[in-house]
């Protein structure tokens, strides 16, 4: 590991629903952030194969339409590991990069048949090295993903510094955010669905606490993205063009955004970093360190049970 590295934000669109082509568009993305030098690529919250926006639109009481989205949501899973994983760990390896990408995860250890929201880290040797699975879902989304448990507050090595991550308003969680603090990390990748003002100020204070990097990543999925054979589609307002711009951006540990917010379009976003950065921050407010005070607070994370 060096200092100074650089480091991408794939706001990107997937085929919606689709895996093998949203795959096929994750390793393209992973070797062109490679190839413009980048050590570690974060991909937005459940880009394999797109966020279930249909959560917020459509009732609980409209079960057959409910039931026929969600046996298409369980059949573009991905089980880890599997052919999908493979893929994107291959091109991990030839691009020399660190991955972490969002993905609908099968529970294959026991039904097969529930999901979860997860983060899948590859280390650039195209090896799996962990993952996180979304804690608390969000309102609606509680219908589609379970909850998550703390053996998944982790950090990896990288290249460019030490990796972890939370899911959107999972970096709400004051507890949660300490957990991963407490792992070292370095860089926090914070995909997300969340693309509003509060949120962009909310990732600055978070490197600013933790003293660290932030990437926030946002699909930006727009009304074309969405084929016109699912109807919950007409269920948006007439005229709208987005259904979500993005925003993402890149944050360092005085909290200032150093790429993005870039918003309504697709692109990938690099940003310059140097480790040192985190010293000269924490040289006055380390929150897992000098200014921890364990001698008044005890902090711990429950084992899975």
């Amino acid at each position: 590991m060096i200092n100074k590295t650089k480091i991408a934000a794939a706001q990107l669109a997937p085929v919606f629903l689709n895996k093998e082509k949203t795959v096929e568009k994750a390793c393209k993305a992973i070797l062109e952030a490679g190839e413009n030098g980048a050590k570690v690529i974060v991909f937005p919250e459940v880009f394999i194969s797109g966020y279930p926006d249909w959560v917020w639109l459509i009732p609980n009481s409209k079960g057959a339409e409910l039931n026929e989205l969600y046996v298409k949501l369980v059949e573009n899973a991905v089980s880890i590991p599997d052919d999908s994983t493979a893929k994107l760990c291959n091109a991990a390896k030839k691009a020399q990069i660190s991955v972490v990408i969002g993905m609908h995860e099968r529970n294959t250890e026991s039904s097969g048949a529930s999901l979860f929201n997860t983060l899948l880290f590859i280390n650039e040797q195209g090896e799996i090295t962990g993952k996180h699975r979304k804690l608390m879902p969000t309102g609606g989304e509680r219908l589609i993903w379970s909850q998550g448990d703390g053996s998944t507050f982790q950090a990896y090595d990288t290249a460019a510094g030490k990796l972890a991550g939370l899911i959107c308003w999972e970096n709400y969680m004051p507890l949660a955010r300490n957990a991963v603090y407490e792992t070292g990390a370095q860089i926090l990748a914070a995909p997300t669905w969340d693309k509003s003002p509060n949120w962009q100020q909310s990732m600055q204070h978070v490197a600013r606490e933790g003293g660290l990097f932030v990437v926030s990543v946002c699909m930006a999925l727009s009304m074309d993205d969405i084929p016109d054979e699912y109807s919950f589609k007409k269920l948006y307002p007439e005229g709208r063009e987005w259904i979500n711009q993005g925003n993402s951006s890149i944050i360092n540990p005085k909290g200032q955004v150093i790429a993005g917010p870039l918003e309504a379009k697709e692109g990938i976003l690099y940003a310059d970093i140097d480790l040192n950065e985190i010293i000269e921050a924490k040289r006055m407010f380390d929150v897992v360190g000098h200014y921890s005070r364990p001698d008044v607070f005890n902090f711990s994370v429950k084992p899975m049970r």
